[in-house]
């Protein structure tokens, strides 16, 4: 019995069992963890892509594609603010603060 415990010590001393075998564990382990939980995101996806007919019979009205651009929507911000007319204030500084 005492030479058990002597070889199973020694065993444990080992720095590749103590510090090595847990660390590669961990690593393959978590690996196929992270399989499972990404993998369960693919599985329970539900994506439905809604034809514009369907979505007419539902009252909603979809723009052409193509008539709404970047360059439409900075027209549309220009004619409603005036930037020749825009003046910089300076707001109130709080007392104790001043120049």
């Amino acid at each position: 019995m005492d030479h058990f415990s002597k070889s199973l010590d020694s065993f444990f001393k080992n720095k590749f069992i103590r510090y090595g075998l847990p660390f590669i564990l961990l690593v393959v382990g978590g690996s196929f963890g992270l399989r499972e939980f990404s993998q369960i995101r693919y599985d329970y996806r539900k994506v439905k892509f809604i034809s514009p007919e369907e979505l007419k019979k539902q009252g909603i009205e979809m723009k052409p594609r193509g008539s709404v651009t970047i360059e439409t929507e900075y027209k549309k911000l220009l004619e409603q603010v005036n930037l020749e007319e825009y003046e910089n204030k300076r707001i109130p500084r709080p007392p104790g603060f001043e120049d």
